[in-house]
C-alpha cells in the first residue's frame, strides 16, 4: 500500500550530477526537527525517496517559506556549496508581503543574535545585511488599528547578503514592517486580517531566485510564486 510520503511529489527545478533544486511548498519542513517533532514528513526524506538516492540540503528555508531549495547529491558538493552559502557567495532573492509601506529601497544593516529561539541577551551579535526594494503598495478596506480605517501592506523583494536564521523576518521586524503571516516576529491581528481577505493563512515569504557561480558560469534557478500570490501582482 502506498505510504503518505510516496504520494507526495516534489517539483524539481534543476538537476545535474552534483545538485538538485526543488520548489519547496509552504508548510513543509526541510528536515526532521525537534521543534516540530509531530511532523513526520520533510523535504529531505521526500526527495531521497523520489530520487532513490541520498541527498543533503546545502542551505535552509523556514517551514513556512516556499521556493527554491538546493540539495547536494554527494559529500563533495555538500561541502562546496555549504561553504558558498556560508560565505555569502550565493545571491538570493525573496518576495515578501510586509505590514506598512517601507521606503522604495533600502539596506537593513543590523547584527543579529545567532539563535532566534533563545533570548538575545548574552549571545554574540553576527553581521547581517539585507537589501530590499518595494515593488507594490496596497491599502485594503479593513481596520486592524482603531486609529486607521484602512490597513496598508507592501510587496517587497529582499536580497540577504548574509545567511542568519530568520534574517529577513527579523530584519523587517527591526524596521517596523514585519512579514505578514509570521507568528514569531509579526503581528497576529494583521496575520488574521490578511488571511481572511486573501483566503490563505501562510508566511508570506517566497524564495524566488538563487544565483550560483559555477565553473561553467552563472547558474540561475527560479521558482514561480504559487497562485495565492496572484492577488499581489
Amino acid at each position: 500500500m502506498p505510504t503518505e510520503k510516496s504520494r507526495i511529489s516534489l517539483r524539481v527545478l534543476y538537476c545535474d550530477n552534483s545538485l538538485v533544486a526543488i520548489d519547496k511548498p509552504s508548510g513543509l519542513l526541510v528536515h526532521a526537527s525537534a521543534l516540530d517533532a509531530h511532523e513526520s514528513i520533510n523535504a529531505v526524506e521526500l526527495l531521497r525517496a523520489q530520487l532513490g538516492e541520498p541527498v543533503a540540503p546545502v542551505h535552509r528555508l523556514d517551514k513556512g517559506t516556499s521556493g527554491v531549495l538546493l540539495f547536494a547529491r554527494h559529500a563533495d558538493s555538500a561541502r562546496e556549496w555549504g561553504l558558498a552559502f556560508a560565505q555569502g557567495r550565493v545571491r538570493k532573492r525573496y518576495l515578501a508581503l510586509v505590514r506598512g509601506w517601507p521606503g522604495e529601497r533600502g539596506v537593513i544593516d543590523q547584527p543579529l543574535a545567532r539563535d532566534p529561539e533563545l533570548p538575545s541577551t548574552g549571545q554574540p551579535r553576527l553581521e547581517a545585511v539585507t537589501h530590499f526594494e518595494r515593488l507594490a503598495c496596497f491599502e485594503w478596506p479593513f481596520s486592524v488599528d482603531l486609529r486607521h480605517a484602512t490597513s496598508r501592506y507592501a510587496l517587497v523583494a529582499a536580497e540577504p547578503l548574509t545567511g542568519r536564521r530568520h534574517q529577513i523576518r527579523r530584519h523587517f521586524k527591526h524596521i517596523a514592517h514585519p512579514l505578514v503571516g509570521d507568528a514569531t516576529h509579526g503581528k497576529g491581528a494583521h496575520n488574521r486580517a490578511v488571511a481572511q481577505r486573501l483566503g490563505v493563512a501562510r508566511l508570506w515569504l517566497h524564495a524566488q531566485r538563487l544565483e550560483l557561480q559555477t565553473a561553467q558560469g552563472p547558474l540561475v534557478i527560479t521558482a514561480e510564486c504559487g497562485p495565492e500570490w496572484a492577488a499581489l501582482a
